[in-house]
């Protein structure tokens, strides 16, 4: 599907400041990138890991903006053409130790963006 302008329709989403770590939320985000749209939300709902769900709202949102942006009600002919998981700022916290110590724990988020792009505007 295109635009007026002929460029290929793209609908994009994101989330920033997810509070989960950035290695965790790349191995779900690994397995949908280049999957149907439907599809990917069939193995978001299931897979066991916990960053499937925030990843799994992502696409969820990037559907509906295809669907409002450019009136693409048929999620069917979409597809992920980008996935990636970017570092947010990490969260520092200290953790009490032996002998008066203190340990630091780092606390990583994670920036999440889905680009779907229309099967028939690749072809």
């Amino acid at each position: 599907m295109t635009n007026t302008e002929g460029t290929t329709m793209e609908a994009r989403a994101q989330a920033r400041y997810i509070r989960v770590t950035p290695m965790k939320a790349r191995r779900v985000v690994d397995l949908i990138r280049g999957m149907d749209a439907t599809e990917a939300q069939a193995v978001l709902r299931f897979a066991p890991q916990a960053a499937s769900e925030p990843v799994g709202k992502v696409l969820n949102s990037a559907i509906a903006n295809a669907a409002h942006n450019y009136d693409h009600t048929d999620a069917t002919s979409l597809f992920i053409s980008e996935a990636y998981v970017d570092e947010g700022p990490t969260l520092k916290r200290f953790r009490p130790r032996a002998q008066g110590r203190a340990y630091r724990i780092r606390k990583r988020t994670s920036h999440i963006t889905v680009v779907l792009s229309s099967k028939e505007g690749t072809r």
